[in-house]
């Protein structure tokens, strides 16, 4: 019995990233390919990244795979919907993973989808298959973590299946599976630098309640140094990136741990540019110093805002003031300092707005990326709004993206906001003692356009 693993990500149909031009492989359906393989189940990977839904549609019509598995975030959710109606056309049976059809198990099940795989994939994907074998799609009642629909049509949730607890004994992600080789060079033709991810830990302990945990919970489970470095000495031979991206939750949330992997790192004298993703709170002066000496060249960390009451709500767990400390110690460093921010979250004010402005200028991130807030189904942030939560568009034509909090300021508000934030704090990085000479090289009618803008977004705000 074949199973064909694919996703929902199609690049030629994100046209954000079609101007960025940084996509990265699927590293989920890559480790979940490798795990079934080494239990000898046989495996294909399509990999859509730089396909296109025709090609996909050819793909099942010439080698008809007996079951298929998808993995579905809330961004390829529609892409995913689509994608199961060409499967059941030919008559595949379907599983899904990842962090949105756990949430909505009966939709999706209701749209097509056989099996629902909650949680980590390994070991729930591979007991699936050999119960399909053995008794059919519709009798999996003794496979814990999964939802299915039973013979007499009831949807059934099984209980829970227990995380893997050493990372060390998935085999590395199966990237023989896909052409690698094509996002390296598309990194390289648009950025002069060819990159690659990797993940070094599963899972994040903290409790922001905004954020998703659909697949790995609260935890936080990480892989031996040895066992990383071995997979960093494997990836520079055979693909020779130029950088990594690291895309743990908090890379540097165990200080010994990290410790321990930069002495690996310098025994076996590998050294490789990186960019990861931390916490304010978890980057003390000698982190930095560790980060730096290992090639870190950037460091993404939340802000979200630059109002405390705001963050307490989030449950963030940080300050402002760590923020900004946390923001000229990686500088100092040399590293460069990337932020998230989060506007429209509920209870924010435009005295919210103000101070996250005011924060953002006071820091002095080299780049910040802007969202605005929405509730995902299985956080908190959703539960506690769930009675405010709304929709304009039924359940198969939207993603979370496109669900609203009743009560809160407009779309057309907080693109307002949005571009008036990054419209002041520009005009503020321009016009500061650091690039004073920058800005006397902007002509007039560049500054009066900024300055309008940022003054009919004030205006806007305050109406």
């Amino acid at each position: 019995m074949e199973l064909l693993l694919t996703h929902g990500y199609f690049l030629a149909k994100d046209e954000h990233e079609k101007r960025v031009m940084k996509p990265y492989p699927p590293l989920g359906i890559l480790y979940l390919s490798a795990y079934l393989k080494s239990k000898e189940v046989n495996v294909t990977v399509f990999d859509s990244t730089f396909r296109r839904m025709e090609d996909f549609t050819d793909y099942l019509r010439e080698h008809r795979p007996s079951i298929v598995g998808i993995y579905c975030n809330l961004m390829t959710k529609l892409n995913v919907l689509a994608m199961i109606r060409l499967c059941k056309s030919i008559g595949s049976t379907v599983l899904l993973g990842g962090p949105e059809p756990s949430s909505y198990a009966k939709e999706f099940i209701d749209s097509g989808a056989d099996v629902i795989i909650n949680g980590e994939g390994e070991i729930t994907t591979e007991s699936v298959m050999h119960s399909i074998v053995r008794a059919g799609v519709h009798r999996l009642h003794d496979v814990h973590g999964i939802a299915f629909r039973d013979e007499s049509g009831t949807i059934i949730r099984t209980p829970p299946r227990s995380l893997v607890q050493d990372l060390d004994t998935l085999p590395f992600p199966d990237r023989e599976a896909i052409d690698i080789d094509r996002y390296v060079s598309t990194w390289r033709a648009h950025h002069g630098r060819g990159s690659l991810s990797l993940i070094t830990a599963r899972g994040c302990p903290y409790t922001c309640k905004w954020c998703s945990h659909g697949v790995y919970g609260f935890s936080h489970r990480r892989r031996s140094p040895e066992n990383v470095v071995n997979e960093i000495e494997l990836v520079v031979s055979r693909y020779k990136p130029d950088m990594l991206w690291i895309a743990d939750d908090v890379f540097t949330i165990n200080h010994k741990w990290l410790h321990e992997y930069a002495a690996e790192m310098k025994r076996r004298n590998l050294h490789i540019p990186f960019e990861c993703i931390s916490r304010a709170d978890r980057l003390n002066e000698q982190v930095m110093d560790v980060m730096a000496n290992l090639g870190c060249f950037r460091i993404w960390f939340g802000s979200e805002s630059g109002s405390q009451r705001v963050l307490d709500a989030m449950s963030r767990g940080v300050t402002v003031a760590e923020i900004r400390e946390a923001t000229r110690r990686a500088q100092r460093h040399g590293i460069e300092a990337g932020l998230f921010v989060m506007l429209g979250y509920e209870g924010e004010t435009i005295e919210d707005i103000d101070a996250t402005i005011d924060h953002l200028k006071l820091t002095q991130a080299n780049t910040f990326l802007t969202t605005v807030a929405y509730p995902i189904k299985g956080t908190a942030y959703h539960t506690e709004n769930e009675g405010l939560v709304e929709a304009n568009k039924p359940w198969e034509e939207r993603t979370e993206r496109d669900v609203r909090i009743r009560g809160r300021h407009s779309d057309l508000f907080y693109w307002f906001a949005q571009r008036r934030l990054t419209n002041e704090v520009l005009f503020h990085s321009l016009t500061s003692s650091k690039h004073g000479r920058m800005l006397d090289r902007v002509s007039a009618f560049t500054k009066a356009k900024v300055a309008h803008l940022g003054m009919l977004s004030t205006k806007f705000s305050k109406s």
